[in-house]
């Protein structure tokens, strides 16, 4: 009975160090387990000063450090650090709103910018054009399309940097000026219409086939504002392919 006695306390003893053993066993953690993320917040990086609205952004590829940031009503920034400051590159242009910029994909020193951003409220900032800087945004030449006031979109060929395209709004307050997608065959040096619906329909963005530099796709849009009224959309409005560039 004695022996029994000791046994069955063996037994327990025993039962109870396999649960410790195991209850330890499953609080161990891996490295990656113990790291808290809860702390982490997202935080603005610029640029800092008043440039409301953010129209868009072209990343260097080839260093992510290096892009650009094209705001709608405070012209571009350059940041060659990631972030952790900004140079403003285009106070000295005909146009502090900005709807686009485009790194060229075959020299990333090649800037485009599209000015005048692609909003459609009372108080927009229209533009003069297009803009191309050869030297990575310290200067800048003005490559036409100055009654187009809004730009949506600048795409360039990456099999041919002469070949771009250019997604014109057109204007917001009246009809008609260059309104709707235009396409470079010689850098920018002229333009020709190639997709024109009506006075009061632009071409607000567009996208090229990767696989196809042929094949594009646009996105018309008709609108007009007004003192007392907007008119957003119509007939005009629409998706447009091309398979022949």
């Amino acid at each position: 009975m004695k022996k029994l006695t000791i046994l069955t306390f063996v037994i327990m003893l025993l039962s109870v160090h396999f649960i410790q053993a195991q209850k330890n066993k499953k609080e161990v953690k891996q490295p990656l387990e113990n790291i808290n993320l809860d702390g982490l917040k997202w935080r603005s990086i610029g640029p800092a000063l008043t440039s409301g609205r953010i129209s868009d952004i072209a990343v260097n590829s080839n260093n992510i450090f290096e892009y650009y940031v094209a705001t709608s009503a405070g012209g571009v920034w350059k940041t060659v650090n990631a972030g952790v400051s900004y140079t403003p590159i285009f106070d000295k242009e005909g146009s502090y709103s900005i709807g686009c910029v485009t790194m060229d994909p075959n020299n990333s020193n090649i800037i485009w910018v599209g000015t005048g951003e692609n909003n459609n409220q009372r108080s927009v900032g229209y533009g003069d054009g297009v803009y191309k800087s050869n030297d990575g945004g310290s200067s800048w030449t003005h490559m036409g399309l100055k009654n187009s006031e809004h730009i949506g979109k600048i795409i360039i060929d990456p099999e041919n940097s002469d070949i771009i395209y250019v997604a014109a709004i057109g204007p917001l307050w009246s009809k008609g000026g260059d309104r709707g997608l235009y396409k470079s065959t010689n850098g920018g040096e002229s333009w020709n219409s190639v997709l024109e619906v009506d006075e009061h329909t632009g071409v607000n963005d567009i996208l090229m086939d990767p696989r196809d530099s042929d094949v594009l796709y646009a996105s018309t849009f008709q609108r007009r504002r007004h003192v007392f009224t907007y008119v957003s959309g119509g007939p005009g409005s629409g998706m447009h392919k091309s398979t022949d560039g």
